[in-house]
């Protein structure tokens, strides 16, 4: 089944004009009965869901950064930092875009579409336009293409995007067999993680149009989440980071109060940037996207 974003490959995702781009399709069909479940790239979803739709399971997250990919004339490299000025950065990301932009002004950044396949092999054709690609590390490693990445880049430089390396599985809220069924496939932490990233995400009214990064991780009794919003040069970013105390009982805390818990600190983060300014370089970044589509 194919999907708009499998379909319009001649624009960026974020001109396209809506946020179901990969759902839209496989929604239609859960809603009708014709699947019980949809198996989803977590940040893929929107984070509002059609009515009547629910997340029945968020899998234990694979690594959630971006990796660089080389063209093989640049091979012996192995880091962006090394990439001569002027170098050709493939990446479909305003995320990646804005952050890179910022530590490395040198390099020029395309869009570049398609499947994991479709864009390795844009970059390795004779001719090609790409000296590197940025992909996510998760989706490489999934399909078997380890090796081609050269470097897994430092968070310092590009936080990831909300729900980044995660699976989660769609299904209908009243289909309580399949929901019953699926419930010991969560993972608690990447759930708590996930939820707070999308929390954040939804309170921002942020999509793939605007450069919002994450950073959440769960571990001595914490969980911490960490977010910036940029512009879509890079040039403008407000950023803070929120630490809770975890629930002594957070080990054996059922689904729906992991859930309560991550969507709060994702409100209370999203609250906190929007009262550092992250609103207006939202709405400019969504302006400047809007014009991309018109054109």
């Amino acid at each position: 089944m194919k999907t708009i974003g499998d379909l319009v490959l001649d624009r960026p995702l974020q001109n396209i004009g809506q946020t179901n781009l990969f759902t839209k399709e496989l929604e239609a069909a859960l809603a009708a009965k014709q699947v019980d479940l949809i198996v989803h790239s977590l940040k893929d979803m929107p984070t509002t869901l059609p009515p009547g739709m629910c997340i029945s399971v968020i899998y234990k997250r694979d690594n959630p950064t971006d990796a660089l990919v080389l063209r093989a004339n640049h091979a012996g490299l192995r880091s962006i930092a090394r990439l001569p000025p002027g170098s050709v950065i493939g990446t479909s990301s305003v995320r990646r875009v804005a952050q890179l932009k910022r530590s490395y002004p040198s390099l020029v950044f395309r869009t570049v579409r398609g499947n994991l396949n479709t864009r390795l092999r844009k970059l390795d054709e004779e001719g090609s336009e790409y000296d590197a690609l940025v992909l996510a590390t998760a989706g490489l490693v999934r399909m078997g293409w380890r090796d081609r990445i050269v470097q897994e880049l430092d968070l310092d430089v590009c936080m990831y995007a909300v729900g980044q390396g995660a699976l989660a599985v769609e299904t209908r809220a009243d289909d309580d067999v399949v929901n019953r069924l699926l419930r010991p496939l969560n993972d608690r932490d990447s759930l708590v993680c996930c939820v707070a990233e999308r929390s954040l995400l939804r309170t921002l009214e942020g999509g793939c149009s605007v450069p919002v990064a994450v950073h959440s991780s769960v571990g001595e009794g914490q969980l911490r989440l960490r977010s910036a919003v940029f512009s879509l040069d890079g040039s403008q970013t407000v950023q803070d980071l929120v630490t809770v105390e975890l629930p002594g009982n957070f080990g054996t805390m059922g689904i729906e109060e992991c859930w309560v818990l991550g969507d709060k600190v994702g409100v209370d983060l999203a609250q906190s940037l929007l009262s550092r300014g992250a609103g207006s370089i939202l709405q400019e970044a969504k302006r400047l996207s809007g014009l991309a589509q018109i054109q």
